[in-house]
């Protein structure tokens, strides 16, 4: 089952860009690889998606490094998609540092990468630390660095400062489903930063990302939502359109909140 957007919801899309270390996206959903089925299902369910940058795990995924083994560059071609090669299962500054250099040469020096560095196995919440040092290396070797953290917003503005071109706090922990479970940090990020800010991990379905786009989230990283769904294909189209509704009611303005009721039609001139 393909995606096919109707005129509409292109037109919209390429006239509201995200862009990311200068590059221009149409879409705002951005989507993993990981836990699909097979690599048939991967690509049905990122092209029904729409997304057109795709994360891969550099450490997980084979993508040239083992000659004899399927690769998901078969299905995923680096011509029809953008790459994010990120640095998931390291546990240290270094781990990272040598993931993003490795992915560097298997991609012919590719330097979008998303830099991850986790604190513990249980909740896999991110190192600050750690993710503070790698990120400083790579920035300084000409990584362009789009970086998940927590929801702190002084450790966004940090990241930001030292010149990541994205950020990317958590909504809830990874693979969780949970949804954003503090809005309210989100939202002060979101009004502090002026590089793209994406939400990525803990979103579980259409509604969750949706509610990260309407606080201004400027797109939407996830995996799990989509490949662990009973329909995943079907899913990624209802993600798809989750995104694109919620940029656009950000963009509307929504109602003020009112405690009582208010009538939608007039109360002056009534039909006798």
């Amino acid at each position: 089952m393909i995606a096919n957007p109707t005129a509409d919801e292109l037109a919209f899309e390429n006239a509201d860009a995200l862009v990311v270390a200068g590059q221009p996206y149409h879409s705002r959903l951005l989507v993993g690889t990981g836990k699909y089925k097979d690599l048939q299902e991967t690509r049905e369910a990122i092209v029904a998606s729409g997304a057109q940058i795709v994360t891969v795990a550099i450490r997980r995924t084979n993508i040239g490094q083992d000659k004899n083994a399927p690769s998901l560059l078969d299905v995923i071609s680096p011509e029809e998609f953008t790459l994010l090669p990120n640095t998931a299962g390291c546990y240290s500054a270094e781990d990272a540092i040598r993931t993003c250099r490795l992915a560097r040469e298997l991609l012919d020096g590719h330097a979008l990468v998303k830099l991850e560095v986790l604190g513990d196995e249980k909740t896999l919440y991110p190192n600050v630390v750690d993710t503070l040092k790698a990120a400083e290396v790579l920035i300084q070797e000409d990584f362009q660095v789009m970086v998940y953290t927590n929801d702190d917003p002084v450790i966004a503005r940090q990241l930001e400062a030292m010149g990541c071109v994205a950020v990317m706090p958590l909504a809830a922990p990874i693979g969780s489903g949970l949804g954003i479970r503090n809005p309210g940090n989100i939202l002060d990020i979101v009004e502090n930063a002026r590089v793209p800010i994406l939400v990525d991990a803990g979103v579980g379905t259409a509604s969750d990302a949706s509610v990260a786009m309407e606080l201004g989230c400027d797109g939407v990283l996830m995996n799990t939502a989509i490949a662990m769904a009973k329909k995943p294909v079907l899913m990624a189209r209802a993600m798809r359109h989750a995104v694109v509704a919620g940029r656009q009611a950000f963009l509307a303005g929504r109602m003020t909140r009112r405690r009582h009721a208010s009538a939608s039609s007039p109360a002056e001139d009534l039909i006798a």
